[in-house]
């Protein structure tokens, strides 16, 4: 049976529609205790569906995780692209990249991949290699940009690119351990790191 460009466009709705079904359910009720069933029962549709889309319950996990879980390589990308000075550049990355990193739905990802990692370690590399990864990466180009461009900084691009995403990847581990006992890291929190970073670096001019 051939099928037509509204059969794909309707199974890719019902697609989108389990995995934030699935997103907003293992973020609630964790996955463990989250079925199938209370997935479809929110989502609409039916198990036939969901086992033909995901094969089971592992394979809705891995869907969420890697499509909803954000990397911040097209934030730096962007504001990169507006060729500010490095202080100012860095400055509004670090400032999206914690707005996109403590966003709840992405602490919730990033809970349940701690958990699932005891079990699939590879699950959890995976993770990183798509998120983490990407986003360190992105950092390094500008660096190596600036460098080439002339721009003088203390340290290698690899190393500048890890400490800085380092001052942000930890408010997000924080959030994610802790579940918000030792309270949420303010903006000013953020900015006093920032400007610690850039002296270090040489960027602060």
């Amino acid at each position: 049976m051939i099928k037509t460009t509204s059969d794909i466009d309707r199974l890719d709705r019902r697609r989108r529609a389990i995995i934030e079904a699935a997103h907003a359910l293992f973020a609630e009720q964790g996955f463990e205790r989250t079925t199938l069933g209370h997935i479809v029962d929110r989502a609409g549709g039916s198990l036939a569906t969901v086992y033909k889309l995901f094969g089971n319950k592992e394979g809705l996990l891995e869907a969420v995780v890697f499509e909803q879980a954000g990397s911040g390589e097209n934030i730096i990308r962007e504001i990169a692209a507006a060729n500010a000075p490095p202080a100012e550049t860095l400055r509004l990355i670090a400032t999206e990249l914690n707005r996109r990193f403590l966003d709840p739905g992405e602490v919730a990802l990033v809970r349940i991949v701690i958990a699932r990692s005891i079990e699939v370690p590879v699950f959890a590399r995976r993770f990183f290699e798509t998120t983490a990864m990407c986003t360190r990466q992105a950092l390094e180009r500008i660096f190596i940009d600036w460098s080439e461009a002339g721009i003088a900084m203390e340290g290698e691009p690899e190393m500048l690119a890890e400490i800085f995403l380092g001052l942000i990847i930890s408010d997000l581990q924080t959030e994610a351990i802790s579940h918000g006992t030792v309270g949420q890291p303010s903006l000013e929190s953020l900015a006093l790191r920032t400007e610690f970073f850039l002296k270090g670096a040489g960027l602060a001019g």
